[in-house]
């Protein structure tokens, strides 16, 4: 067969996985090459809060953080169950024993991380859990070092707020604007940064874009190449091994991959066809991941045998259709002064989980139980708009226009709300006159909102409790929200090795995948933040460690560097 180029490893997609997996490779003495399909790299990844989840990290060591493999793997059995093989023992056992190494290693080629204190996992009630947080994510890092690849890095948060300079460890105080002290500093901190930055005419970025800029430079100056606008066509398949790909697009070219190819090429969550022949819910205009996420990566693996797992679950967030588009619901959830109701008018969850997948699990729960839960309702009272953001609208201030189109129903009684909101008065009457007796003391009996440090994490801690406060100054107020999703957590299965299965379990040589294209190792729950880019990262690390090793016992062994 005649090839257009050559090299050891072929990686398929941009995000996190797809850098880790080049520069190891090219650490283990393999030669690697990027292929983007898009004309912009970082996918969702770049997208995101470029928080990573790993137990036991570097930095929780240098703290003096207490953590081990026991608690990790007890955490684990604990939250996730038993899934089947996506979330195997051995597959917990490498995600747990790889994160550390895999951060030391991007530590080693100079990538800048911080712990985020206190980020408690999100089921800390659980045995094995971290209440001080397993989470850490990349530091600010000036962009202006990347050149004019500066231009073809996905956009991220900052875009979505103005272009303001906010680590995840910081949203916290950040958001509660001038309600404290504390918080003013905060606020005082971001701006001034956020501002002295583009007087010196700096290109600070945080969150995910911070995590792949810095990736992507490390990636440049060791001379990977990463090629953009080359979205995969097919596998090249000789003798049941995968041994190249065909890439279409701005090049139309055979590529050999004389050890591996990895497939870290995201989702489906933008593909409504795959999400109808899987049984997942389709997120409508919903979706936050990034607009590649289209799933041909996947049905391309499955072509050549791989076997899926998970397909019908998601990186579920819930989130508001505001008349200036989809907003994720997030820090609003956690703080006194609002629920979230079905649109019978009774409460079905505990809206301050910061799992947010489990947060849209409830709600199609809800509705295939036969109680119309999509969309619910956020009730809130003017104590809560008068203290707390929604969405972008900043507190006080609500847009006349959200009023005026109907997005935020408002009104003097809780009757008249309901009203508007096509509910049942005296359920509604009756869910928040419970809610509000038990608020008042601080219990929550019938979902335990604010007994979990993570409910508190987002929470006010200048309020009488942080997050449980009856709803008992009018005017009300109501918004729907919806079950969008940030990704697809359902995708070809894969061994600890990151290598892809076929069904009943026999290898696909040649062949491995990591992060939203896999089924996730962490199953259907969401164990802490960060915890779905931080797999992709590690079974790439996993995969390329597999590859190598295989290549020095095999004829298939690459040409050299």
């Amino acid at each position: 067969m005649s090839w257009d180029s050559e090299y050891d490893v072929v990686i398929v997609g941009s995000g996190v996985g797809g850098f880790v997996g080049a520069l190891a490779a090219q650490h283990q003495g393999l030669r690697p090459i990027i292929l983007e399909k898009r004309d912009v790299v970082g996918g969702s990844s770049a997208m995101s809060g470029g928080v990573l989840w790993i137990p036991n990290n570097p930095l929780m060591q240098r703290d003096g953080v207490e953590d081990s493999y026991d608690d990790a793997m007890a955490y684990f059995k604990s939250v996730v169950g038993d899934v089947g093989p996506a979330s195997s023992e051995e597959r917990r056992r490498a995600y747990i024993t790889l994160g550390p190494k895999m951060i030391e290693f991007l530590e080693g080629l100079g990538a800048k991380f911080l712990r985020c204190e206190g980020y408690s996992d999100y089921h800390d009630e659980a045995p094995g859990a971290s209440v001080r947080g397993r989470a850490i994510e990349a530091a600010i890092w000036e962009g202006s070092q990347l050149g004019p690849w500066l231009s073809k890095l996905q956009p991220g948060l900052a875009e979505e707020f103005g272009g303001i300079v906010l680590p995840a460890g910081e949203v916290h105080l950040f958001s509660l604007g001038f309600r404290s002290l504390a918080s003013s500093k905060m606020v005082m901190r971001v701006v001034t940064r956020t501002v002295l930055g583009r007087l010196k005419r700096q290109k600070l970025l945080a969150n995910g874009a911070s995590l792949i800029g810095q990736l992507l430079k490390i990636t440049l100056d060791h001379g990977i190449p990463v090629w953009t606008g080359s979205p995969l066509a097919d596998l090249v398949e000789e003798d049941g091994r995968i041994t190249g790909v065909l890439v279409e697009g701005d090049r139309n070219v055979r590529i050999k991959a004389n050890c591996a190819v990895l497939i870290n090429a995201g989702g489906f969550a933008h593909n409504s066809a795959m999400r109808r022949e899987f049984g997942l819910a389709d997120a409508g205009d919903w979706s936050f991941a990034n607009p590649g996420d289209t799933g041909e990566a996947i049905q391309i693996a499955i072509r050549h045998g791989a076997t899926v797992e998970l397909m019908d679950d998601a990186w579920w967030m819930p989130a508001i259709s505001s008349p200036s588009g989809p907003q994720m619901l997030l820090l609003e959830r956690p703080r006194p002064g609002s629920i979230i109701v079905d649109r019978s008018g009774r409460r079905f969850v505990n809206e301050a989980h910061m799992s947010y997948m489990e947060i849209g699990q409830a709600m199609h729960r809800r509705d295939h139980e036969g109680i119309s839960a999509i969309p619910s309702w956020m009730v809130f009272d003017q104590r809560h708009r008068n203290h707390y953001a929604l969405g972008k609208a900043a507190p006080r201030i609500t847009p006349k226009g959200w009023l005026s189109a109907g997005f935020i129903k408002k009104a003097d009684t809780i009757e008249g709300l309901a009203k508007q909101m096509d509910v049942d008065p005296g359920t509604l009457q009756d869910t928040l006159e419970r809610f509000n007796r038990f608020a008042s003391v601080g219990q929550d009996p019938d979902f335990h909102r604010g007994e979990r440090a993570s409910d508190l994490f987002y929470g006010d801690p200048w309020a009488s409790h942080p997050s449980l406060g009856p709803l008992d100054r009018p005017p009300y107020y109501a918004v729907a929200v919806f079950p969008g999703d940030v990704g697809t957590s359902g995708g070809v299965l894969t061994d600890d090795h990151a290598r892809v299965l076929r069904q009943g379990g026999e290898v696909i040589p040649g062949l491995y995948a990591s992060g939203n294209s896999t089924a996730s190792v962490h199953g259907r729950r969401y164990l802490g933040a960060g915890a779905s880019i931080a797999a992709s990262g590690i079974f790439s690390y996993a995969a390329v460690l597999h590859a190598a090793a295989e290549a020095k016992q095999e004829p298939h062994a690459p040409s050299g560097p």
